[in-house]
């Protein structure tokens, strides 16, 4: 596990392991909900000193809550608006050290005080995203976004526009 320390050979071997426990869930599934879920549980049991992991799926304009570990969230978010909307309306992660300095930020947990989210894609689109939240101001390292860009791209495999 690691909770934005920094980079280490334990780190490296560790997050191998967990692409490799991701490809195992998926690749004998075609159910996107199936597989969007067990790849939340799969990072809410890997990282640390998070609150909410989960996906928001495009469905026109919007973004529709999917699969996710955590409390309560927002069910809906326009495309541009807050940290997901962005993300996604640009096409590119974004590692929010500070949620309270984001243009926009949507609060569905007050107790979120960072955040990452990275795009997902299928046939050549953006369809969604991974949203993970943490308590801590600057939870995030771009060694954490690299590997959870890396998570995304495992699991685009199994997805479909």
């Amino acid at each position: 596990m690691f909770t934005g320390s920094s980079y280490s050979e334990d780190r490296q071997k560790n997050e191998a392991l967990v692409l490799k426990q991701l490809q195992a869930l998926i690749e004998d599934e075609d159910d996107q909900i199936a597989n969007l879920a067990n790849a939340s549980a799969l990072l809410n049991q890997y990282l640390e000193n998070i609150n909410w992991v989960g996906f928001y799926l495009v469905k026109g304009e919007t973004l529709v809550l999917g699969p996710f570990q955590g409390l309560p969230a927002c069910v809906r978010i326009s495309i541009g608006k807050g940290v997901c909307g962005t993300a996604v309306e640009l096409d590119e992660t974004k590692l929010v050290t500070d949620v309270s300095a984001f243009p926009g930020h949507i609060a569905c947990d007050p107790a979120s005080k960072s955040e990452i989210v990275v795009p997902i894609h299928a046939d050549g689109k953006v369809i969604g995203c991974l949203d993970i939240d943490a308590p801590e101001l600057q939870r995030f390292t771009t060694e954490d976004q690299v590997f959870l860009e890396q998570f995304v791209r495992v699991l685009e495999a199994s997805l479909k526009a």
